[in-house]
């Protein structure tokens, strides 16, 4: 499990001796991940299963961070609790403060599995704690593990809250899925989510899918093109339902569509294609001197993206405005919004610019955007990946103040389909479903397993 590092004087492992230790790791892994299986497993009890039909666990990497997942998970517990379900969000791990989008929804109990925070771990448990953050997690599958979050502590933590937990599990990403589908505890009805479409997983990732999801009980995707693809890798095994994430409502002032500013935002990582951006603007910036791009997130990519800036002139001109916890001030502070995305699981961003009143213009990246924009009539759709129709999309939006004001309109009435009044009953009718069969099978069992009248017991 773990290996400690070399000292000074020891000498790098032979082949033969590391092969020897990832074998003995992958066997500790084994035993460790049976042994919590079986702890999950307990039965509960009937004070567990009392009220569970109205009870949601929904597990998150982080219900403290950014990001559309984490938006449409706080949106969802807000929905389900204003509509009589007891919600609680458990979050993989906690290293702030304050959520980054203000405060959790009223009512949602939120807790983390490992918090850490310096003060809030108990003295006494420090190096224990310590030592089991070292340790590989058992459950996590290691193509989607985030840095070092993922632990043998994580697993323990888990494992303690779903034992005898009764009601509806839900869970956001692929590891996620898979730890629900490993561990199946007996009393909650596992419904995993697809965030992102499948091309974009590994195909280590998509073997363990491919083997572990049809042991769920539901998959929700975002998409209808992510229905087929699921639908062909797990072979018609497993329930899908399409229901694509909620915005909630942007309030604040309108956008003034004669503003000069295009809006992008999300995290500064090859995924969100800004290196793309830059040099589409670069193209249309000389005909259009009054406008200017404005980039809010972090990431990975803001020294590379501040370089790319620099050599195209445009300081200026393109600002990385770091991370911003109120879009809806941003929003107002636009006129056109940019998703410059290579690929999206539902870019829930998109739908909320649309919603605040701004033109948009999108990639047709994988997944997402040609399902929300109707090109010309509620935004640009342009072809993805592709600098120059990226530029040309632009400078035609840019251009054209009639078109946004069409554009924006349109896409409003657009967003109303994606508002969480909209659906949130979707997500209700699921679990009603999801428990009826669950009802039935029980019923079915018991049935079959009752001797038949007049039959000698023996």
């Amino acid at each position: 499990m773990y290996a400690p590092s070399l000292g000074r004087d020891q000498q790098p492992a032979s082949p033969s001796l590391r092969k020897i230790t990832r074998g003995i790791k992958r066997l500790g892994g084994r035993v460790v991940c049976r042994t919590l299986r079986g702890y999950v497993r307990a039965q509960p009890r009937a004070a567990d299963v009392a009220g569970a039909e109205r009870r949601v666990l929904i597990l998150l990497l982080s219900a403290w961070g950014m990001g559309g997942t984490i938006r449409a998970a706080h949106n969802l517990a807000g929905y389900l609790v204003a509509n009589g379900y007891e919600v609680e969000i458990a979050s993989v791990f906690r290293d702030r403060r304050e959520p980054f989008f203000g405060r959790f929804p009223p009512g949602v109990k939120v807790t983390a599995l490992d918090d850490r925070r310096r003060d809030r771990t108990e003295r006494s448990l420090r190096p224990l704690i310590a030592l089991m953050r070292r340790v590989p997690s058992a459950l996590a599958h290691s193509s989607d593990r985030q840095g070092d979050w993922w632990s043998l502590w994580v697993d323990i933590r888990l494992a303690r809250t779903l034992r005898r937990r009764a009601g509806f599990f839900v869970t956001t990403r692929p590891s996620l899925n898979l730890i629900a589908a490993e561990l199946s505890p007996p009393g909650l009805i596992t419904v995993a989510q697809e965030q992102i479409n499948l091309s974009a997983w590994s195909p280590r990732l998509r073997e363990a899918m491919a083997r572990k999801y049809p042991e769920l009980d539901a998959l929700v995707v975002l998409t209808d093109g992510d229905v087929r693809q699921y639908d062909e890798l797990l072979a018609g095994q497993l329930r899908l339902a399409r229901i694509p994430n909620s915005v909630h409502a942007m309030g604040g002032s309108d956008p003034d569509l004669g503003e000069r500013t295009v809006l992008a935002a999300g995290r500064l990582t090859h995924q969100k294609g800004f290196d793309l951006l830059i040099p589409a603007f670069a193209k249309v910036a000389g005909e259009h001197p009054d406008w200017r791009v404005r980039i809010c997130g972090k990431g990975e990519q803001q020294a590379e993206l501040r370089e790319l800036i620099a050599s195209h002139g445009l300081q200026d001109r393109i600002e990385l405005a770091g991370p911003v916890g109120n879009m809806a001030e941003e929003m107002a502070m636009a006129s056109v919004f940019v998703l410059s995305s290579r690929f999206e699981g539902f870019p829930l961003i998109l739908i909320e610019a649309m919603s605040k009143g701004l033109a948009v213009v999108s990639f047709d990246c994988p997944t997402g955007p040609g399902e929300i924009i109707d090109d010309h009539r509620n935004g640009l759709l342009v072809a993805p990946n592709d600098i120059d129709a990226l530029a040309g999309g632009l400078g035609e939006m840019m251009g054209d103040e009639e078109l946004r004001r069409r554009c924006a309109a349109a896409g409003r009435e657009t967003a109303r389909d994606y508002a969480i009044d909209a659906i949130g009953p979707q997500w209700n009718a699921l679990f009603v479903d999801l428990l009826a069969a669950r009802n039935q099978r029980a019923r079915t069992a018991a049935s079959t397993a009752e001797p038949l009248e007049g039959s000698e017991h023996r």
